[in-house]
């Protein structure tokens, strides 16, 4: 039995994987849960998975959990805070700690596990993109595992196994496009959020929705699988596959390429990274080829994605730059949500951010660096709003990109 701590309990990826627990309850047991500020949720997991300690991270709502499980017969560890989610992830004699906080917030909770000793099951994508300095020279200086528990990079991970050193050429990853890929570019202008968080295919959180339909999602995978699996950008492809069955392939030495298949199910990389090397027999819904019927792929168009350009062009400057993207990216949704900025505006707001960090960029940044960066850039896409009537509308076509003078493009 396979002993876990869980971050981000009461979100998707949280009750996904408590949902594995539940049906292989011989295979894992929960020593640690964290939530944000869903204190009734949490209550409810602790009674049911009975860890020895768990944390709400919303601290002013630590008495109504204390109230909820206080007839239960024995008595977890409760926690609250920031400080809080740091304990339980470094807490026990948990072996693995999945990691389903969102956004740049689940960093040092992921950064304690680690130092703790304890391998990673990867779902916060936010951990490598703004920190892969710092993270992966701690994993290997405490000798621990990470494992992509995200549908894209677990695919990755599934087609390297028994491929031999050197014997990887391309990474290619799947898009589905976002409730935008069928609309025409000019179209764009007209967006409402109602609109954005249409998802053709499936029903996922507002943040990652809208991420989704900028194509900043994909992006974002770029940099972690850089990170990942030590590939150079200009050997990380993105494709557009709207049917979501193939998520994502590889290309070999020899042009042979793998891919993995399967229905749209985040528990299957959960549960991939919570046994790994073990493969669970379960009984969920077999991919069946031909009820899936055509699978088809298309080049992602530039232009009516700016994002995507921004990602691989923070990526390749390297340094603290991609914690600046990342940061500014939620911040322009958030304000996007809220309805204050256009849809159109969210790259705009991105690129003269990143642009405004170059003068600071740190080439081998510090965890404290990081995190300022982090913090600078959530205020700055602030500042640079009041600055976009006079901005002119951002242009993304490659070619504008490899012949800008700015050297983030470079």
């Amino acid at each position: 039995m396979k002993a876990i701590t869980l971050l981000g309990s009461t979100g998707s990826i949280g009750t996904q994987t408590l949902d594995i627990v539940a049906q292989y309850p011989e295979k894992f047991r929960v020593v640690g849960l964290a939530a944000g500020n869903n204190v009734e949720m949490l209550a409810e997991q602790i009674q049911q998975f009975r860890p020895s300690i768990a944390a709400i991270c919303a601290s002013e709502k630590l008495p109504i959990l204390q109230d909820a499980i206080r007839d239960l017969d024995y008595k977890p560890i409760l926690l609250a805070g920031e400080t809080g989610i740091v304990e339980v992830a470094s807490y026990g004699d948990s072996e693995s700690v999945v990691t389903g906080i969102v956004g740049c917030a689940g960093l040092l909770p992921t950064i304690a596990a680690i130092k703790a000793g304890k391998n990673i099951a990867l779902a916060n994508k936010e951990t490598l993109i703004a920190g892969g300095p710092v993270v992966l020279p701690l994993i290997e200086e405490y000798g621990v595992k990470l494992f992509p528990a995200d549908s894209e990079h677990s695919a990755i991970f599934q087609c390297l196994q028994g491929v031999p050193k050197g014997g990887l050429r391309k990474i290619i990853l799947t898009a589905s496009g976002g409730a935008f890929r069928d609309w025409a570019t000019e179209d764009l202008v007209n967006v409402t959020v109602a609109d954005a968080l249409k998802h053709p295919n499936w029903s996922m959180g507002r943040k990652i929705t809208v991420d989704s339909a900028t194509l900043m999602n994909k992006g974002l995978e770029v940099i972690e699988a850089h990170f990942l699996f030590g590939m150079d950008y200009d050997n990380i492809e993105i494709v557009i596959h709207p049917q979501s069955i193939i998520h994502s392939l590889i290309e070999l030495q020899d042009t042979s390429v793998l891919a993995q298949l399967g229905w749209a199910d985040m528990r299957l990389p959960l549960l991939y990274a919570m046994s790994y090397p073990e493969r669970i027999y379960t009984n969920w819904e077999k991919l069946d080829l031909v009820k899936a019927g055509s699978l088809t792929f298309r080049e992602p168009d530039h232009k009516k994605y700016p994002c995507m350009n921004l990602a691989y062009a923070a990526g390749r400057a390297g340094g603290s730059m991609p914690a600046v993207l990342n940061a500014a990216n939620e911040q322009a949704v958030a304000l996007f949500l809220d309805e204050k900025i256009k849809f159109l505006d969210i790259p705009r707001c991105i690129e003269m951010t990143c642009e405004r960090h170059l003068s600071n960029n740190c080439s081998n940044p510090s965890l404290e660096d990081i995190l300022a960066a982090d913090k600078w850039a959530r205020r700055e896409v602030l500042t640079v709003t009041e600055q976009l009537e006079a901005r002119p509308q951002f242009i993304s076509l490659p070619q504008n990109l490899r012949e800008s003078e700015n050297p983030i493009y470079s």
